[in-house]
C-alpha cells in the first residue's frame, strides 16, 4: 500500500537551526499514527512542515506519491487537512458558516458531531472550548479529506471530551482516512492508534505498534523526562 505521506531523511526547523532531524515516518490510508515528545521535542514543527506550512532544511516530504514542494493551500486541496492547536476558528461567523469553509457538508458534519447542532446559528467565539474544537474536527473531516494532520486535539480539554474528539478521528481512520495525531495524553491517543512514533533529543526515540508501546509506558515516561527534564509523567 502506498503510503499518504512519508519523509525521506527530514530536517525540520527554524532557518538553519534544525529541531528534528533524519526524521522516517509515514501513514497510510485507514491508519491513525501518533506523534509523542515533550515540549520542544519538535511535534507541532514537523506537523507544520508536513502541511506546508514551513519548508524543510533537507530531506523529502513525499505526499500522496509525490515530493512535495507545494505550500499548505495547495496540499488542501490533493486532500490534506490540518488542524492546528489553535483551532482555526473565525471567531464572529457562526458554526454553520465556520463549517462550510472547507467545503465540506454541515449533514456529514453533525453526522460526526451530533452535538453541534443545537449551536449552528452562534457565533463560533460564544461555543465552549470543547464544542469549538469539534467544530474544528467536524469541519475538517466533513470535507472528506484523504490525511488528517491534528496538532494537540485535548489542549486544555477534559477527559470525556478528549475521548470523543479521538473517537470521531478513529472513525474517520476507519474508514480510509490517514491520521497523523500530535498528542500529549499517550495512554488516550494509544487507546485509538495503529502506530506511534516518540519524539526525543532531536531524533525518533522509540517507534512501534501502538500495542507494543502500552507496554512500554515507563519507558516512554524516561523518554519524555531524558528529552525535557521539565515535562511532566504523560498521561
Amino acid at each position: 500500500m502506498t503510503a499518504l505521506i512519508e519523509t525521506r531523511g527530514l530536517a525540520v526547523g527554524y532557518g538553519s537551526r534544525a529541531v528534528v532531524s533524519g526524521l522516517a515516518l509515514h501513514v497510510e490510508p485507514g491508519e491513525v499514527v501518533s506523534l509523542f515528545g515533550p515540549n520542544g521535542a519538535g511535534k507541532t514543527t514537523t506537523l507544520l512542515t508536513l502541511a506546508g506550512a514551513l519548508a524543510p532544511i533537507s530531506g523529502q516530504v513525499v505526499l500522496f506519491g509525490d515530493v512535495a514542494s507545494s505550500p499548505l493551500h495547495m496540499r488542501v486541496r490533493q486532500g490534506l487537512a490540518f488542524i492546528t492547536d489553535e483551532r482555526s476558528m473565525i471567531s464572529k461567523l457562526t458554526a454553520r458558516d465556520n463549517l462550510r469553509l472547507r467545503g465540506g457538508s454541515v449533514d456529514r458534519a453533525l453526522e460526526i458531531f451530533p452535538e453541534l447542532e443545537d449551536h449552528l446559528d452562534r457565533p463560533a467565539a460564544l461555543l465552549s472550548g470543547g464544542q469549538q474544537q469539534m467544530l474544528a474536527v467536524a469541519r475538517s473531516l466533513a470535507s472528506q479529506p484523504r490525511l488528517l494532520l491534528a496538532d494537540e486535539l485535548s489542549l486544555g480539554l477534559a477527559p470525556l471530551l478528549v475521548q470523543r474528539l479521538l473517537k470521531a478521528v478513529r472513525a474517520a481512520a476507519d474508514q480510509g482516512v490517514g491520521v497523523l495525531l500530535v498528542e500529549q495524553h499517550v495512554a488516550q491517543a494509544l487507546a485509538i492508534s495503529d502506530r506511534a512514533y516518540l519524539l526525543g533529543q532531536g531524533t525518533v526515540a522509540m517507534e512501534g505498534s501502538a500495542e507494543s508501546l502500552k507496554e512500554r509506558l515507563d519507558d516512554v515516561a524516561a523518554a519524555y523526562l531524558k528529552g525535557h527534564p521539565a515535562s511532566h509523567h504523560p498521561a
